[in-house]
């Protein structure tokens, strides 16, 4: 398994990271990221459009309002693949290639 780049680039913002935190816990729409964060409204959409295209949130329309969710599954995914690569520096702790 290889890492996962592009969701870990997008985690390692801390608005992003923030972002997701809440999302973890119900879907909710940019008005209320705004007002949870405080940051901007275009700030906020940015962050959203950047998780949305990293496939770590997905949006759900109602009515003249979209609603973002988090997807665990991609979450889980960029998780499993550090998990693989701490694995594998435990397994390998003893290696050094020599000079």
């Amino acid at each position: 398994m290889s890492l996962d780049t592009d969701a870990l680039r997008v985690l390692a913002d801390p608005l992003r990271a923030r972002i997701l935190e809440l999302l973890a816990d119900e879907a909710l729409c940019t008005c209320h990221l705004v007002e949870a964060t405080g940051a901007r409204q275009t700030n906020v959409s940015n962050h959203l459009r950047q998780l949305r295209e990293a496939g770590l949130v997905e949006t759900e329309p109602h009515g003249r309002y979209t609603y973002y969710r988090l997807r665990p599954d991609a979450v889980q995914h960029a998780a499993d693949s550090l998990s693989a690569l701490a694995e594998r520096a435990r397994v390998h702790s003893d290696l050094r290639r020599p000079c």
